[in-house]
């Protein structure tokens, strides 16, 4: 007989994962922010090509294979550029000397990074920065739009379980995934731009939460329909978990090691923030690829989420098939116990004529002489 763990065993097994568990993930959550550095970071040098070759050179020279640099005539194309976002910041190369020109919506960690470096490239020369494409004067660094998003990825998957283990009909759960897409996007855009930390159409940035909420709870209700109760972890997995961190919310993506942050912009967390700074700030700049990421997984969600309605369809002829056989088998089993019981009430019946009852005496009859 194989021995079972005691109860302080199990207990101390479980400390350990949770504790193990935990180190792993404090290391995964700050591994990304103390790693971060330009890598391939898309910059401009505007200017003539005589003044703007030795800035280029002095940016490759100094910190090599940090920028992606391409050039521009002047800055009303560099500035064009940035309002598109093709780059985070364009390096002006005046008649007066250098100066910055920066798009801080698309990332307020870049926008610092950069302008220090341009201090540097001043000569002892102040270097002028310019926000083209400011954030919101109520979050300047960024910050409250970095947070509202934890929030929004836990419940969205908090919500795919809950309809997954609460909800057995998978139409149903579709139409409850849906709802609270909707609501969700109302509620949060409403409250994003109540407290300053979005700008632009509430209806657009309402749409784009809606759709990251679909995204996320579809894979989660979806992967569990269709492997079980191991999806629903390895949703958890994808959409927070590993997705989070790599997302370059609070920073960018080509800050961090590669190629976590081309991963991570196409995984739900990366191309929502992505979509929402587009349509937020940029006036819809941009959209096209986290718009279709984010379309493709929750496509990939409900398409999962049918699998699993059809796989339990079909497995709904078998259960009948063994329900008839014991319907049929029903009777038989019936008799047979009734018989059993027969039996056992004629034993009991012999057995009470048998023994005498409690406080009562047989007395043997003994023939007398003369009877």
């Amino acid at each position: 007989m194989a021995h079972k763990p005691t109860p302080l065993a199990r207990a101390g097994v479980l400390i350990a994962g949770m504790v193990l568990l935990q180190a792993l993930l404090v290391m995964w959550f700050a591994w990304p922010a103390e790693k971060a550095a330009p890598r391939d970071l898309p910059v401009i040098v505007a200017g003539s090509t005589q003044a703007t070759t030795a800035v280029v050179d002095g940016l490759r020279t100094k910190r090599p294979g940090a920028f992606d640099i391409y050039t521009v005539p002047d800055a009303t194309a560099a500035d064009a550029d940035l309002r598109n976002r093709f780059a985070y910041a364009a390096f002006i190369v005046g008649p007066t000397g250098l100066s910055l020109h920066v798009a801080s919506a698309a990332s307020p960690a870049v926008s610092t990074l950069l302008s220090q470096a341009a201090q540097q490239m001043g000569n002892g020369h102040p270097v002028t920065v310019t926000d083209i494409v400011a954030t919101p004067a109520d979050d300047p660094r960024g910050a409250g739009f970095s947070a509202a998003f934890l929030p929004l990825l836990l419940t969205s998957l908090a919500c795919g379980a809950a309809l997954l283990f609460l909800v057995r009909s998978h139409s149903v759960r579709v139409v409850g995934q849906i709802a609270f897409a909707v609501l969700a996007g109302g509620i949060a855009a409403g409250a994003m731009h109540g407290i300053g930390v979005l700008t632009g159409s509430y209806l657009a940035t309402a749409g784009v939460i809606a759709l990251l909420a679909l995204a996320v709870s579809a894979t989660v209700a979806g992967l569990g329909a269709a492997i079980g109760k191991l999806g629903i972890g390895l949703g958890a997995l994808l959409v927070f978990f590993s997705g989070n961190p790599i997302s370059g919310l609070a920073s960018a993506p080509e800050l961090l090691p590669a190629p976590w942050g081309t991963i991570g912009h196409f995984l739900p967390p990366g191309a929502g923030a992505s979509l929402l700074r587009s349509v937020a700030f940029f006036h819809g700049a941009g959209v096209a690829q986290p718009l279709w990421i984010l379309v493709n997984w929750a496509a990939a969600g409900l398409v999962l989420t049918a699998i699993g309605h059809f796989r339990d369809r079909a497995k709904a002829p078998e259960s009948d098939m063994h329900a008839t056989r014991d319907a049929a088998m029903l009777p038989g089993r019936t008799a047979h116990v009734a018989e059993h019981a027969a039996l056992d009430q004629r034993a009991l019946r012999s057995t009470n004529a048998i023994e005498p009852r409690p406080g009562t005496h047989r007395t043997a009859q003994v023939p007398t002489l003369g009877s």
